[in-house]
C-alpha cells in the first residue's frame, strides 16, 4: 500500500547485518526521515544473530528485536508442508519459499507492538521473496505500508551500493576471508545457491560450492540406517530418542549430509515471469520427504493418499508464490492435518552415497496392512480369488463397448 514519506514516523525492517540491509537503515532513515526498528530472526541460517544488535546500536538503533524462532519454523512451517509431501515442479522442497510467511508474520506483529506505520525488507524487485513477504503482510495486516528499497533507489549496482556505504560511514566487513560468487539464502530445512557460474544453466556446479554434504563419491562406503518415529504425521523421535521439531531436523541433516543426500541442481520458474537456475541442499528434508511417505503407503487408504497426491501440487505452488496465509491454503491444510491422525508408526531408511530408500516401515495401531490377505500363500479364504473375474468384467465393460463402436 502507497503512502507519502512523510506519513511515515516508524518502520520495522527485516536486518540481516549486513551490507545491503545496513544501507537501508540508513536509507530509510534519510528517505523517509522514520525511526527504525530492526528484527533479525535465527532460523537455522547457521551464521550468529547477536551481531546484528551490535551493528544496529551503532547506527542509534533504539528498538532491536534478536530472536530464536527455530522451533517455530520447524514446528509451524516445515512440518505442516512436510505432511502434504510437498515439492514444487517436481523437485524443490521449497527451503526458501518457506521461511517467508515467518518473517511476514513476525515483522507485522512486531509493528503492532511498536505502533510502526510501515515495514521493509532488502528482496529485489526481480524475484520472487518480495511477492512472498509482502502477500504474507497484507494477508495479516490489510493497511501496512511496505517499502520494497530495490524498487525506488538507484543504489542497483555493487559500486553504488559500496560508495553508498562509504558516503554514509557505514561498516563494511572485509574480514570474512574470499566472497562467495554465489547468491545464498540459508535456514534449517536448505541452503541456496543462485548467481555466479550457475547464471549458464549448462555449467555444473563446482564441488566446493556446496556447505552442508559431502559429495556422493566421498560419503562413506557403509550405508547409514535411522528409525524415525511418526506421530500424526510429524516426526518425534529418531533411534527412539525423542527430540523437538528443530532437533529432528538439525540431527537428519548433520546425518543426511555426512551421506551426501540432498543436492538438488534445478531452473525453476519463478512467479514474476523468469526461469532461474538454482542449487539447494536439502539433507534432512530429503530423508523427511521418503520417510513420510512410507509410513503413510502403511497407514493411509488408497483414495485418501491418491487424493492428497493429486492437490499437493497446487499446495505446493500456493506456497512458492506467497500464498501461505491465504484461505485457500489454509482450507487446505485442514484437509492435510485431518489426514495424519493415523500416520503413526516407525519407517527406516537407509542412507548410501546420495541416495534414501525406505528399508522398512511398521504401525501397531494403524497399519491397513493385512498380511492374510495379502500374502502369496494360501490366504484361508480372507480374499476370493473368483470374486476378480466379476471385477474385471465390469471395469471392461466400457473398453469392449468403444472397441465394437470402432468395428
Amino acid at each position: 500500500m502507497s503512502a507519502s514519506k512523510s506519513n511515515i514516523k516508524k518502520a520495522v525492517l527485516a536486518y540481516s547485518g549486513g551490507l545491503d540491509t545496513s544501507i537501508i537503515l540508513k536509507w530509510l532513515e534519510d528517505e523517509y526521515g522514520c525511526e527504525v526498528v530492526t528484527f533479525t530472526a535465527d532460523i537455522g541460517q547457521g551464521e550468529e544473530v547477536e551481531p546484528a544488535r551490535a551493528k544496529a546500536q551503532a547506527m542509534g538503533i533504539k528498538e532491536i528485536y534478536i530472536e530464536d524462532l527455530r522451533e517455530e519454523f520447524v514446528r509451524d512451517f516445515v512440518f505442516p508442508m512436510f505432511r502434504a509431501n510437498t515439492i514444487y515442479e517436481g523437485e524443490y522442497l521449497l527451503g526458501t519459499s518457506i521461511a517467508r510467511p515467518l518473517i511476514s508474520k513476525r515483522l507485522v506483529e512486531i509493528a503492532n507492538e511498536t505502533g510502526a506505520d510501515a515495514i521493509s525488507h532488502g528482496a529485489t524487485g526481480k524475484g520472487n521473496d518480495q511477492v512472498r513477504f509482502e502477500l504474507g503482510a497484507y494477508a495479516l495486516k490489510p493497511d501496512v505500508h511496505v517499502i520494497a528499497p530495490w524498487r525506488e533507489w538507484d543504489l542497483n549496482s555493487r559500486e553504488k551500493l559500496m560508495a553508498y556505504a562509504a558516503e554514509h560511514g557505514i561498516e563494511v566487513d572485509f574480514n570474512k576471508g574470499k566472497k562467495s560468487p554465489y547468491s545464498m539464502d540459508a535456514n534449517l530445512l536448505h541452503i541456496s545457491y543462485e548467481g555466479g557460474i550457475l547464471e549458464d544453466p549448462w555449467a555444473e556446479a563446482e564441488d566446493d560450492m556446496w556447505r552442508w554434504s559431502v559429495s556422493p563419491e566421498q560419503a562413506p562406503d557403509k550405508p547409514t540406517y535411522l528409525e524415525l518415529t511418526y506421530e500424526q504425521g510429524d516426526i518425534v523421535a529418531i533411534d527412539g530418542k525423542a527430540m523437538t521439531p528443530a532437533e529432528v531436523l538439525t540431527e537428519l541433516n548433520n546425518v543426511g549430509g555426512a551421506n551426501g543426500v540432498g543436492r538438488l541442481d534445478i531452473v525453476e520458474n519463478r512467479y514474476v515471469g523468469m526461469k532461474s537456475r538454482g542449487c539447494y541442499e536439502t539433507p534432512g528434508g530429503t530423508i523427511m520427504l521418503k520417510a513420510h511417505r512410507a509410513i503413510e503407503s502403511l497407514t493411509l487408504d488408497r483414495e485418501v493418499a491418491h487424493l492428497k497426491d493429486e492437490l499437493m501440487p497446487r499446495y505446493a505452488t500456493m506456497i512458492y508464490n506467497g500464498y501461505w496465509w491465504s484461505p485457500e491454503r489454509l482450507m487446505m491444510q485442514t484437509m492435510i492435518d485431518e489426514s495424519q491422525k493415523t500416520v503413526n508408526g516407525v519407517v527406516r531408511v537407509k542412507l548410501y552415497k546420495g541416495s534414501v530408500s525406505a528399508v522398512g516401515r511398521k504401525s501397531d495401531t494403524d497399519s491397513l496392512f493385512d498380511e492374510n490377505i495379502a500374502t502369496f500363500e494360501d490366504d484361508e479364504g480372507a480374499y476370493n480369488q473368483k470374486d476378480a473375474e466379476g471385477f474385471i468384467q465390469l471395469n471392461a465393460l466400457r473398453l469392449k463397448i468403444q472397441a465394437l463402436r470402432k468395428k
